[in-house]
């Protein structure tokens, strides 16, 4: 069972941890500069661990783009250990739920590094559809809620 769980001085270590495969560290951000960008945004900032079966195994973090007025998904990272077993689909399905309970989001937007490809399909899969946006190596895509 896969849940998202509040990052807490008793898992700190443990989210740090994480990491993706070397072919995949250009990406995405390190738990430890996402948990920086947290805390530096934190009234818009919503980071979680991603917890399967009592272990983390992931990070997402979820989040509120006030410049543009829009919901994303900033950060999201499946620890290479624990890749291709469906967590990250899941989680996704339950960081979706979270922005739409409690904020009411309509749509959420995500960016994705040109040539993550695994990623693309994943967020397409869950109904994300390009935007056409390109902006600093990054594809824009919505999701209609």
């Amino acid at each position: 069972m896969v849940v998202l769980k509040e990052i807490t001085r008793e898992n700190l270590d443990e989210v740090l941890a994480l990491s993706v495969a070397k072919h995949q560290k250009s990406f995405v951000s390190t738990t430890a500069d996402s948990l920086a960008q947290a805390y530096v945004y934190r009234d818009t900032a919503f980071p979680f661990a991603i917890y399967a079966d009592e272990k983390p195994v992931g990070f997402i973090m979820l989040g509120y783009y006030e410049s543009r007025k829009q919901y994303t998904l900033w950060k999201f990272l499946i620890d290479k250990e624990h890749q291709g077993k469906g967590y990250g689909k899941e989680a996704l399905k339950q960081g979706i739920t979270y922005l739409t309970e409690q904020f009411g989001a309509k749509e959420i937007y995500t960016g994705v590094s040109l040539g993550n490809e695994v990623a693309k399909r994943l967020y397409k899969s869950l109904g994300f559809v390009e935007t056409g946006l390109i902006e600093d190596g990054m594809e824009e895509l919505r999701l209609e809620c």
